[in-house]
């Protein structure tokens, strides 16, 4: 699949708690569609070793990164553990001018702040519920990735997001994986369809107005 510029593109936000398989269903999204990019984030912190600016994420200065805010140009940002995270809007805007699709790995926080943006008609908001609070604890201990003490604090936090499915376009329980990626799939080919994402229906129409007029 390619993106075309007769679509503007989509804003696709993926939230869930953790061990619902977002990842999972993001990497099978993008394989799917590899024109389908990964939102830069800015931060304010240090670059670890390794990471490349512009490329992990666009490193900023304090006073940069608060500048962008006060000036309308983050989608979303919040503070974390001392340093300010965010997603610059020029990127995002130009990405959708020329039909390309933008996924983000937001909570429920950074999918309200780009809903009350100006490019909201653009986004296309996904929440994945996991099948049970069990089988969710399951998933989180099966990855072997953290200690008790991790997996008790995700467990703890999953409930609060848990709690904020209702500002979702969709949501999807994510109890058989593939059929999830199905249903994933749908939504998104179906929202590229939608009027908005469609500029050069105008231009149809008035065509077809035309072609009346000279009957």
């Amino acid at each position: 699949m390619t993106a075309s510029s007769s679509r503007r593109g989509l804003l696709i936000i993926l939230s869930s708690p953790s061990g619902a398989g977002k990842s999972t269903l993001a990497k099978r999204l993008r394989d799917w569609d590899p024109t389908i990019r990964f939102s830069v984030s800015a931060t304010t912190r240090a670059p670890r070793e390794g990471e490349v600016d512009g490329e992990d994420y666009q490193f900023l200065s304090e006073e940069t990164f608060k500048k962008m805010v006060a000036d309308g140009e983050m989608l979303e940002h919040a503070y974390v553990f001392g340093n300010y995270y965010g997603s610059p809007k020029g990127p995002v805007q130009d990405a959708i001018n020329s039909g390309r699709d933008v996924l983000f790995d937001v909570d429920w926080q950074g999918e309200l702040q780009i809903r009350n943006s100006d490019l909201a008609q653009h986004a296309l908001s996904i929440f994945l519920l996991p099948p049970s609070i069990p089988e969710l604890k399951r998933r989180l201990i099966s990855r072997g990735k953290d200690s008790d003490a991790t997996i008790d604090g995700r467990m703890a936090k999953s409930w609060t997001e848990i709690s904020h499915w209702g500002y979702y376009d969709f949501v999807l329980v994510n109890d058989d994986l593939d059929r999830t990626e199905e249903a994933l799939k749908s939504i998104v080919t179906a929202t590229r369809l939608k009027r908005t994402q469609q500029p050069s229906l105008m231009h149809h129409v008035r065509r077809l107005q035309d072609e009346f007029g000279e009957l």
